[in-house]
């Protein structure tokens, strides 16, 4: 199966990276029960820092770019959350096994996007944490910033993120009014339609091969 807004997922790709590794560089390590646009800041100056340790990412460096992702990206993304709210009312319907096989699958989808957008990465890019307007006591928010590119381009960036026992976790972005689980729900429920729940799990799996 084809997904059509597969390159709107690595444009949402894209710009979640460069906001996470794109603020200027700092050396704590992110604090996931510090209040969620800090936390937020945190992770973005942590992964500017793996960035360019070393002179930064040579192109076509794959097990560096891939190295990043697992060590400063991933420990903050719920994954299985976001699989959980793409897939819908589908997700209840599927057995043990299917939700870990596809949890599974959509994590190396994500995870592959977000490798190949860390190369893009500009080294001019500057995040910067909006006023936060929500409730920072809440267990569910979202925290707004705004990228600013090398070639004058600026773009709005929204992460929601959860409060879970471990503390913080990302799992949904919004770029341009796009929030990334909706896009996603979309496509699985066409091919749950087409093909059932394994049928989505085959074609996520050949994707990431």
């Amino acid at each position: 199966m084809r997904f059509p807004a597969i390159s709107l997922l690595q444009r949402l790709a894209l710009v979640g990276l460069l906001g996470l590794g794109a603020a200027q560089v700092a050396r704590a390590q992110p604090d996931s029960h510090a209040a969620p646009d800090k936390f937020v800041q945190q992770v973005a100056d942590e992964t500017l820092n793996a960035l360019k340790a070393g002179g930064g990412v040579k192109p076509g460096d794959v097990a560096r770019v891939n190295q990043v992702v697992m060590q400063h990206i991933l420990p903050y993304v719920d994954f299985e959350k976001t699989t959980r709210l793409s897939a819908g009312h589908y997700w209840r319907q599927a057995t043990p096994e299917q939700q870990k096989a596809l949890a599974e699958a959509f994590r190396g989808t994500l995870v592959r996007t977000y490798a190949g957008a860390l190369t893009r990465v500009d080294a001019q890019t500057t995040s910067k944490t909006l006023p936060f307007r929500g409730d920072a006591n809440a267990d569910d928010v979202v925290v707004r910033t705004a990228i600013s590119q090398s070639n004058g381009q600026n773009t709005s960036l929204d992460y929601r993120l959860e409060k879970t026992a471990s503390g913080w976790k990302i799992y949904d972005l919004n770029v341009e009014n796009i929030w990334l689980i909706q896009n996603y729900r979309n496509q699985f429920a066409q091919q749950i339609n087409q093909s059932g729940i394994d049928g989505l799990i085959k074609a996520l799996n050949q994707r990431n091969q």
